[in-house]
């Protein structure tokens, strides 16, 4: 079992065919699939079943798959943690990140990052909170940035670094709009416009319902928040969104805030990397460069 060969099991598990999985390693196909040959030959067993023209994973790849992962992931650290050793801004740094503080929190604080560290490479994928952290588990990505309403996640550490609470949004033209207190009575009516499941901010939405006893009677299901502010403005319904993705909006006067009844904030916005004893060149430079980036900001929890 080589380093080559694992990298090839890798790409055809993400669906490709065995040309773009070549294609993308800087193969041959004929030199792909002799790795992949060589690889179930010393295992004693096919990963893949023929089906149609494609090669799809068994359940014997599904085992085997987040080892590969973990060890291309520690041979690659390692090359990376001896160049480095030559250049302190070497190496790379993938990080993950939920769509709030990628859009509305972090940006300014990568563009300090990459002018701090502009050797190293740096890529950002963005997915909700559980998909991110499931990726940093499975070493797809080395440390992430995620709106969490528990601090608790199993193989991680989280450090939050920002609230980040849940606000009730209107259009300034809604009736409710005018209001002071907005009670339970006055949303029963109510359209809601709610991100969709798996989100951070739709569970602890439906958290808050679920204590304050308040039955989502009309809801549309959105899957991005500007989507659902731009269908606040038209006054399709009323919303709850994180109160950072809709700041600029506020200030505008494009959108109207009130608070939730008897709403405690459980979310934040947080830096989550591995519990591991030796973190990579990079991940330590880059929590050493965001903490201090961090400190002295409104509200900052570092």
């Amino acid at each position: 079992m080589n380093i080559q060969q694992l990298k090839v099991f890798i790409e055809m598990c993400s669906g490709r065919t065995l040309a773009e999985a070549a294609e993308r390693l800087g193969l041959k196909q004929p030199t792909a699939s002799f790795h992949l040959r060589k690889l179930e030959e010393e295992l004693g067993m096919e990963l893949f079943r023929k089906q149609s023209r494609s090669l799809q994973p068994n359940d014997a790849s599904a085992e085997l798959l987040p080892y590969a992962r973990r060890i291309v992931f520690l041979m690659e650290e390692a090359r990376d943690t001896m160049k480095a050793l030559q250049s302190e801004e070497y190496g790379r740094l993938r990080l993950g990140s939920s769509y709030t503080p990628a859009t509305y929190v972090m940006p300014p604080y990568f563009a300090a990052y990459r002018e701090r560290y502009p050797k190293v490479s740096f890529t950002l994928v963005v997915k909700q909170a559980e998909t991110a952290l499931g990726m940093l588990r499975n070493y797809e990505i080395d440390a992430a940035i995620v709106s969490l309403g528990s601090m608790e996640a199993e193989g991680l550490i989280i450090h939050p670094l920002l609230p980040d609470e849940l606000k009730l949004l209107l259009s300034p033209r809604h009736p409710l709009a005018q209001k002071t207190d907005i009670t339970l009575e006055d949303m029963e009516e109510e359209t809601f416009l709610l991100h969709e499941l798996g989100s951070t901010s739709r569970t602890l939405s439906d958290d808050w319902a679920a204590k304050v006893g308040l039955t989502w009677n009309r809801v549309m299901e959105l899957g991005a928040i500007e989507t659902i502010k731009e269908a606040i403005k038209c006054n399709m319904g009323i919303g709850i969104l994180p109160y950072r993705s809709v700041r600029r909006e506020i200030e505008t006067g494009e959108l109207s805030m009130k608070e939730l009844h008897l709403y405690e904030n459980r979310r934040y916005i947080c830096l989550a990397y591995r519990d591991e004893e030796q973190l990579s060149p990079q991940v330590r430079a880059f929590i050493t460069f965001l903490n201090h980036a961090m400190q002295g900001q409104p509200n900052s929890m570092v």
